[in-house]
């Protein structure tokens, strides 16, 4: 190796190295330091999107409300397609269900009104009557609203199970629609994982109590014998499932599965060992049905007022004990009206649930102690994330200074100056153009009295570790 070369080896490697010292990719990462919280949540929010969770619920809207807001099964993949290519929308998932429709959404700083406006017009109902009911959090809270909902902690029935499972079908919805970027992705992964534990850790979900429960413990409340009452069940999706087994461990013996379509109502009717019909056939079988407990998607009443008052006409005004679960109802309202008969909504539950979450709240208190730890290590991710463009920008800055000086360098010696002239030329030259940017933004924001651009610059570019060396 060659005198010359050698000491261009020797230069490039100690501008490297020196270098490198200044442009650290792990300071903006770093969200604070012992004694110093950075006063920013992203480090680059030149592209800033927010995380925004909007939606009505059982707490917030009435049953008239919440079946107007609904998305039918067919609707879904239409609705996020629309949702999906409203303008500052990035990213779109949908959950309804029959106590809330909620809409998880990345938007720019503008979405949360286009998103709220799109709702009305989905479903024909001006804004105003949408605002009066509906809820939004942004960011950390959505992430911790859905964090909630996933454990059950918001639903009517305090640690219910099957929001979990409608929860991971409006995420696959999502992912199959092309609904999800990197960032809900991330957070419904993070989600499912946060759950997991709650669930595994805390007593939220022994002893399962749900909608379907309450429903038929209303029941047993007014039917003292179980064994001698036939019921109707109008839909074959889990709730009714649920149903079925409830009333099977409380004793009836007569049971009846109605769905849309028979092949369905037959699955579950098999499995516990009951008769299966079609929605058509409802009419010859209400007359002999004590119980009739009703949830399906149908966006239409199955059950009307003169249809019942011909069953009661049949059974001799022996009463008939009804519970519409379903949102939209599945039950005309006026059949509340009729003698005889003893018709509740899924918001008529609230009492049977309220005992339920008294029993479970010991068990909230660990959920959501574990729900807030999974909301920080989630924000943290997020901020090192969002880091990582300006880290980029940086560093590019910082290399294009680095390879001029460089050059510069490089062609002095090649001229034959004294290499230790030109190394110290070369030190003052990029010290000078790494620091004067960075100088001259600080005299500013000193001027303006930035407080808090000095305190965030006094936490990234000064290391505590430097300052306690010993110069010699």
């Amino acid at each position: 190796m060659s005198q010359s070369y050698a000491r261009i080896s020797i230069l490039q490697r100690i501008v490297r190295g020196w270098y490198s010292g200044f442009v650290d990719p792990t300071l903006c990462a770093a969200p604070e330091r012992k004694g110093r919280t950075l006063p920013i949540d992203r480090c680059d929010d030149r592209d800033f999107m927010t995380l925004l969770a909007l939606g009505i619920n059982h707490k917030t809207a009435t049953i008239e409300v919440r079946e107007q807001v609904a998305f039918t099964p067919a609707e879904l993949a239409g609705a996020l397609a629309e949702l999906k290519s409203l303008p500052g929308v990035n990213e779109a998932a949908v959950l309804s269900t029959c106590n809330r429709t909620e809409l998880y959404c990345v938007t720019d700083a503008q979405g949360e009104r286009s998103v709220l406006d799109w709702l009305g017009r989905f479903h024909g109902l001006p804004p105003e009557t949408l605002m009066q009911s509906a809820y939004h959090y942004l960011d950390g809270e959505a992430a911790r609203h859905l964090m909630r909902v996933a454990a059950g902690l918001d639903s009517m029935v305090l640690g219910e199970p099957q929001i979990l499972g409608q929860l991971k079908e409006a995420y696959q919805l999502a992912r199959d629609n092309a609904g999800l970027g990197g960032e809900l992705e991330r957070l419904f992964q993070h989600t499912f994982s946060v759950t997991k534990q709650v669930r595994s850790e805390t007593g939220i979900g022994e002893n399962p109590v749900s909608v379907a429960y309450a429903a038929v413990s209303l029941a047993s409340h007014i039917f003292d014998d179980f064994g001698r009452a036939r019921a109707l069940l109008i839909g074959a999706g889990e709730t009714i499932e649920l149903v079925a087994r409830h009333l099977r461990e409380a004793g009836i013996r007569g049971l009846t599965v109605a769905n849309r379509t028979r092949e369905r109502a037959e699955t579950l009717a098999n499995a516990f060992d009951a008769e299966a019909i079609s929605l058509g056939e409802i009419p010859q079988v209400l007359p002999h049905a004590d119980i009739i407990i009703s949830s399906t998607a149908s966006p239409l009443p199955i059950l009307g007022k003169g249809m019942v008052e011909s069953a009661l006409k049949k059974r001799r005004h022996r009463p008939m004990f009804m519970v519409d679960i379903a949102v939209p109802r599945d039950i005309e309202s006026q059949v509340g009206e009729l003698d005889d008969v003893f018709l509740y909504s899924v918001d008529d539950l609230q009492e049977v649930i309220e005992e339920n979450r008294k029993q479970r709240a010991v068990a909230a208190a660990q959920a959501e102690s574990l729900i807030e730890h999974g909301i920080q290590h989630w924000q943290h991710e997020r901020r090192v994330r969002g880091a990582g463009d300006l880290i980029r920008r940086y560093r590019e800055q910082g290399e294009a200074l680095r390879e001029e000086a460089e050059r510069q360098a490089l062609a002095q010696l090649a001229r034959g100056e004294d290499p230790e002239k030109v190394l110290q030329r070369l030190s003052r030259q990029l010290t000078n153009k790494l620091l004067h940017g960075p100088t001259l933004r600080l005299r500013e924001a000193s001027g303006e009295a930035r407080h808090d651009i000095l305190q965030a610059a006094d936490t990234l570019l000064i290391d505590p570790a430097a300052s306690t060396q010993d110069p010699a």
